[in-house]
């Protein structure tokens, strides 16, 4: 047994296609059964509270957000640098989840944390209206987050009104904002310029923009191929096609061994901080939560958070 011996279980409720509590009651069952002090928190205030004391007492084995990546980003953000967080996936995509195969067993999760490792990686940080926020995966601005704002609205008027299986969500949850985006995006452009390593506009066309510090996607879609989340740089993926034709190529020549990247109206590249701007109002999301509004800055924040992995 480790020295460190207590385990936080920070339960998003809302998170995935249905109730995560009874998989996160299993996990901390099977915690216990090994020896450890486990703890399952609904209530994130108090979640961040006891991490805080755990960690300065060095006592604390692991925060585990039983959610997607967004549940993850938020731990990381909340909590102190070096805090060891890691995942029992009940999000929608969960790419943290599927990069490091931590697989969705509670069972699988308890040996892990049993006898994983620690790994020391980058996050990316975005600065916008004054406030500024840490994403692990990745940043996209345009059409797809557009749609990301559409499912999470959704999601949260029927939480309000208390539906009991309307804060949950699927891939299915994304067919209607979908096409609710389709009739009124007009891909407005983007210029992308790169602030650090040196200062130049990359492009001012874009009307798609994707930045990567994991190489995962969507269900999986390797957009940047060469992406790793420990080297000390984000990943670029921009494209210039302006309708959802554009996007279903790029999305099909993506998935076949990543030959988007030789397109003419691609551009991909690495910097370790940007500048995206637009005349016209363009969302971004982090992570697969809503962000904001165009202007914001990106920036590598090596070795930031903490995350426990499969030995």
């Amino acid at each position: 047994m480790l020295p460190t011996h207590k385990i936080i279980i920070s339960v998003n409720p809302k998170a995935g296609h249905c109730s995560p509590m009874f998989r996160a009651e299993e996990l901390r069952g099977r915690l216990k059964e090994k020896g450890f002090s486990a703890e399952l928190l609904t209530d994130l205030d108090e979640v961040i509270e006891k991490a805080k004391t755990f960690y300065s007492e060095g006592q604390l084995r692991a925060v585990v957000g039983v959610g997607g990546d967004g549940t993850a980003a938020t731990l990381v953000n909340r909590t102190e640098p070096g805090t060891p967080v890691t995942l029992l996936p009940a999000g929608t995509a969960n790419l943290l989840a599927k990069h490091f195969r931590l697989g969705k067993s509670p069972k699988r999760l308890a040996e892990i944390i049993e006898t994983g490792k620690v790994l020391t990686l980058d996050a990316g940080n975005v600065h916008f209206d004054a406030t500024q926020r840490l994403f692990l995966v990745m940043v996209s601005c345009g059409f797809d987050a557009d749609v990301v704002n559409g499912v999470h609205a959704h999601r949260e008027e029927r939480y309000r009104q208390g539906h009991k299986r309307g804060a949950h969500i699927s891939y299915f949850s994304y067919a209607k904002p979908i096409c609710q985006t389709l009739c009124r995006y007009r891909f407005p452009k983007m210029t992308i310029e790169m602030l650090e390593p040196e200062h130049k506009i990359i492009d001012n066309r874009t009307r798609w923009a994707f930045f990567f510090n994991i190489n995962r996607y969507g269900w999986g879609l390797p957009l940047a191929p060469f992406a790793k989340e420990n080297d000390g740089q984000l990943d670029h993926v921009l494209f210039r096609g302006g309708s959802i034709i554009h996007g279903l190529g790029y999305t099909a020549l993506a998935q076949c061994f990543s030959l988007h990247r030789f397109l003419p109206t691609a551009e991909l590249g690495q910097a370790t901080r940007y500048r995206i701007t637009s005349e016209h109002p363009v969302p971004f999301q982090l992570d697969g939560d809503p962000g904001g509004i165009l202007p914001l800055e990106i920036e590598i924040v090596p070795n930031r958070f903490t995350f426990l992995v499969p030995k």
